[in-house]
């Protein structure tokens, strides 16, 4: 994995049943990058999972990942 990027694609596509339509988009801000994590319509139950356990548990790997690079980033699941 080179990037953040590609380590929320993994995840995402690791989870979903429509992996084809995951998308991850980076968009870099003056001190956080947030990531924007786009799925098929019938997989963000999948993404977000019960009571948003899973995204949480996503936010906590980026957020683990982004310190281990000294950068700041936002996980962000857009329909």
């Amino acid at each position: 994995m080179d990037s953040l990027k590609d380590l929320v694609e993994f995840m995402a596509k690791s989870l979903v049943d429509n992996p084809e339509k995951v998308e991850v988009d980076e968009i870099p801000g003056q001190q956080t990058t947030l990531l924007a994590l786009k799925v098929d319509k019938e997989d963000l139950g999948k993404v977000i999972g019960k009571q948003g356990k899973t995204a949480a548990a996503m936010r906590t790997i980026i957020r683990a990942a982004g310190t281990k690079l000294n950068k700041r980033y936002h996980l962000d699941i857009v329909e």
